[in-house]
């Protein structure tokens, strides 16, 4: 397994999840449920989050192929996708989803777009393409990351009482700063490819 692709993968996943800065919307999104069934709608959008950027990762180049779209160009797409939220995250504008009672909310928005949104679709894709011989590397990282977003989420109540709002702004900001810098990397990256290798 190629450890540095491993920790890549993982904070990239990791950071994306905010788990800490999502902490206040999940429960928000469980408001009125007893403890077992707010950690089984949390188990739930978990695995769902996990099974999706996993199918992505691995169909996402077919998806490429036919659309004639080079990973180079996907890099840079998703640098720009990555730093947008990362600017948000930073001027503390990420949107916080409206909640419908007759939805089942480890779906959406807990699932998707929460813990498994645009861009780390994206990034999970690009991860895969950028380390053909280190799939399990990537593999191993996706899930450690959303394993460790779960063990997290899980404990929302206790984090919401210990870090307060002003805490989950921090931990968003902080968040948000490294990934600006990972999105510079990943774009910078596919610009190489695209202007510079003859």
């Amino acid at each position: 397994m190629d450890i540095s692709v491993f920790v890549k993968t993982f904070i990239a996943v990791f950071v994306l999840a905010d788990a800490l800065g999502n902490a206040p919307i999940v429960i928000v999104l469980t408001q009125g449920m007893e403890t077992d069934d707010r950690n089984r709608v949390i188990d739930r959008a978990s695995v769902i989050a996990t099974i999706v950027l996993l199918c992505f990762a691995f169909v996402g180049q077919p998806i490429l192929d036919y659309l004639h779209i080079s990973i180079a160009s996907m890099q840079v797409a998703g640098g720009l996708v990555l730093l947008l939220i990362a600017l948000e995250m930073l001027q503390g504008e990420v949107d916080q989803p409206a909640v419908e009672q007759e939805r089942d909310v480890a779906i959406t928005p807990l699932a998707l777009p929460l813990l498994a949104g645009p861009g780390t679709l994206a990034t999970v894709m690009i991860m895969v393409n950028e380390s053909p011989t280190a799939h399990i590397s990537v593999v191993v990282g996706i899930v450690a990351a959303m394993a460790v977003t779960w063990i997290i989420v899980r404990q929302a109540s206790i984090i919401d009482r210990l870090i307060g709002a002003e805490g989950a702004i921090i931990a968003t900001k902080l968040l948000g700063f490294f990934l600006a810098a990972l999105a510079v990397e990943i774009g910078s990256g596919g610009l190489r490819q695209l202007f510079l290798t003859p």
